[in-house]
């Protein structure tokens, strides 16, 4: 199927969903992300706040607060992003596109500050490659020469489909995708 057409089923399909739906998906996939050796080891962590009916990532920021880990969200500048530490989930304000982000004055992070990077996106096969929303701000913030984070996608287990998404030459694919019903661990 066509990224386009892959793409607008399945957002149309994740909006769809109710809130109690929305809820429970998204506490179980975040307890199988919270289970992961790769969290439980990381210092430093990037998430993203929700928008759409994603996954929700509010119990890991709690774990992670908890835990006394780092935490960076994403913040869009122009055509890039950049990630900057939140010590609190108010610090984080409505930004581009309607998603919350981290205060503007905030200091830029890069991908290779992080030990675990949660990525949204709007599909995942099981080879990890992803779809997001086409504008390629994840894809070129990964493609930092230093990054040593594991990649986990995180999504609705309907997100994550059998057949392969189609992937170009500069999609950074994920080594772990997790869902309310599943944790994939992506063969090299």
């Amino acid at each position: 199927m066509p990224k386009r057409s892959l793409r607008s089923q399945l957002l149309a399909q994740r909006r769809a969903l109710s809130h109690d739906s929305w809820y429970a998906s998204s506490c179980a996939a975040q307890f199988n992300l919270l289970s992961l050796d790769e969290y439980v080891r990381a210092e430093c962590l990037a998430l993203y706040a929700p928008a759409h009916n994603e996954t929700d990532t509010g119990l890991i920021l709690a774990d992670a607060f908890k835990a006394g880990k780092r935490v960076l969200y994403p913040a869009v500048c122009g055509h890039q992003m950049v990630f900057r530490r939140v010590e609190a989930v108010e610090e984080l304000r409505e930004g581009a596109f309607g998603i919350l982000e981290p205060c503007p004055t905030g200091v830029d992070h890069h991908a290779d500050e992080a030990d675990l990077i949660v990525v949204p996106g709007v599909a995942f096969d099981l080879s990890g490659h992803r779809i997001g929303y086409g504008k390629g701000f994840y894809d070129r913030f990964l493609q930092h020469p230093g990054r040593k984070a594991h990649l986990v996608g995180l999504c609705h287990d309907f997100q994550l489909v059998e057949s392969h998404v189609p992937a170009d030459a500069h999609d950074i694919p994920m080594e772990i995708v997790v869902t309310d019903t599943r944790i994939v661990r992506i063969k090299k």
